[in-house]
């Protein structure tokens, strides 16, 4: 243990709800979110529009904001402060360069969001050169993309959640149950260890890497295990953002049914906004909401495999002392969950029109801001080579069977419950 690190004074999810809100309350009562322009066709527009005196300063304001938001949640955490105050800024322009290129009208015409080139610019930096040690502690990705969800909140009325919550709750315990254990029969007959297999189930029939995360704390995982599995998930997730929408237009498939299919089964949160929003703001809405229904089972899913664990496969003394309570649901649960929710009730029934138009630019271009910085992390944490060695390549293709599975099976209960 580390004599020098600092008491985490919530946890991360308790926390993205305390600053999500905190950007939200003071955008109500009058603080101005500024909203940069990023559009431009040609050099001259670039430097007319993008790269002006005025605009320079909105980056620069808004800058501030996120800056500001990440030291003070790093302080809160008990992690990395120092880090962050050296590596947010770094994070923070090669976003900025990705929304620039992404705000090109010839690379918008081909449906190229911000967070592509987010993701691909980290990743170029992560397979080609050397990261620093300082520049890795300070990203946080998590939180990132958790302080973006709970802001589209303000964005999503609450009755469309009910509504879509209510078939995407179906369409997850379908899905959970019959790609969890197709998955773990195909690992345990490629011969992967019970342990793992666990993992890889849970990742790709639940919510990716959380579900990762949650699974290996119910199970008291091996770390180098967990850290694989996250690999996998966030390098399946590249090509499934790009090609998913591809192949669903190809399909003719309606922006509902898509946006199900694609919270359905890509396995990261922030992977599914990138592919929604490539879609249209009716896929972004029903993909997020069907996501959050499959976060909702997390606990629920831990807590059973934590059951599973401690009165089969694992009866070592270690395991005895810690018998799993309901006290799990809640301790899995994912809170960020709550503060999307609770923004949307907010903005649905106590926030009058005027006040919601006056605030919804600003609050869009920061929810927007926080999605392209974690897709600029995940891209500067994934190594492409760490799937490739001779131990890795069964749990791989174990991996890749099972969210083939996923794709076919979730297109399939999506199409019906969604058409």
């Amino acid at each position: 243990m580390n004599p020098n690190k600092e008491k985490a004074l919530l946890t991360e999810d308790w926390t993205v709800v305390v600053f999500g809100f905190l950007i939200i309350i003071l955008t109500l009562i009058g603080f101005k979110i500024p909203t940069p322009a990023f559009g431009w066709e040609n050099s001259s527009q670039l430097l007319e529009k993008v790269l002006t005196v005025d605009n320079l300063i909105k980056i620069g304001s808004i800058f501030l904001v996120v800056y500001l938001s990440a030291l003070l949640a790093a302080k809160v955490l008990g992690k990395g402060f120092s880090d962050t105050l050296k590596g947010f800024p770094v994070v923070f322009l090669l976003t900025l360069f990705a929304l620039i290129l992404a705000g090109n009208t010839f690379l918008k015409n081909w449906n190229l969001e911000a967070v592509i080139f987010s993701l691909a610019i980290g990743l170029l930096i992560r397979n080609f050169l050397e990261v620093p040690q300082w520049l890795s502690k300070a990203l946080n990705t998590e939180l990132y993309v958790k302080i973006g969800l709970v802001l589209l909140g303000t964005g999503v009325i609450f009755g469309d959640i009910l509504k879509a919550g209510s078939l995407g709750l179906v369409q997850a315990l379908l899905v959970v149950v019959s790609v969890w254990y197709f998955a773990f029969w195909v690992s345990k007959k490629m011969g992967i260890d019970e342990e793992m297999a666990i993992m890889i189930s849970s990742a790709v029939s639940i919510c990716g890497v959380s579900a990762a995360i949650a699974t290996s704390g119910a199970i008291k995982g091996d770390s180098k295990k967990l850290s694989y599995v996250i690999s996998l998930v966030l390098i399946t997730a590249i090509p499934m953002i790009i090609f998913m929408p591809f192949l669903a237009k190809l399909m003719g498939l309606s922006e509902t049914v898509t946006g199900a299919w694609l919270g359905g089964t890509i396995d990261t949160t922030g992977a599914v906004i990138a592919s929604g929003t490539m879609i249209g703001e009716e896929a972004l809405k029903i993909s997020t909401i069907v996501k959050f229904s499959q976060n909702v089972l997390l606990g629920l899913a831990a807590f059973a495999i934590s059951v599973y664990w401690t009165y089969t496969n694992n009866q070592s003394a270690t395991v005895k002392e810690t018998k799993p309570t309901l006290g799990v649901i809640w301790e899995r649960f994912p809170k960020f969950v709550i503060g999307f929710i609770a923004a949307s009730v907010l903005f649905s029934f106590f926030i009058s029109s005027e006040k919601i138009d006056a605030v919804k630019g600003g609050l869009k271009s920061l929810q927007g801001l926080w999605f392209a910085l974690a897709f600029t992390s995940i891209g500067l944490e994934t190594k492409f080579s760490d799937l490739f060695n001779n131990e890795g390549k069964k749990p791989l293709y174990a991996f890749l069977i099972a969210q083939l599975f996923n794709v076919f099976v979730t297109l399939i209960i999506a199409y019906f419950l969604f058409k």
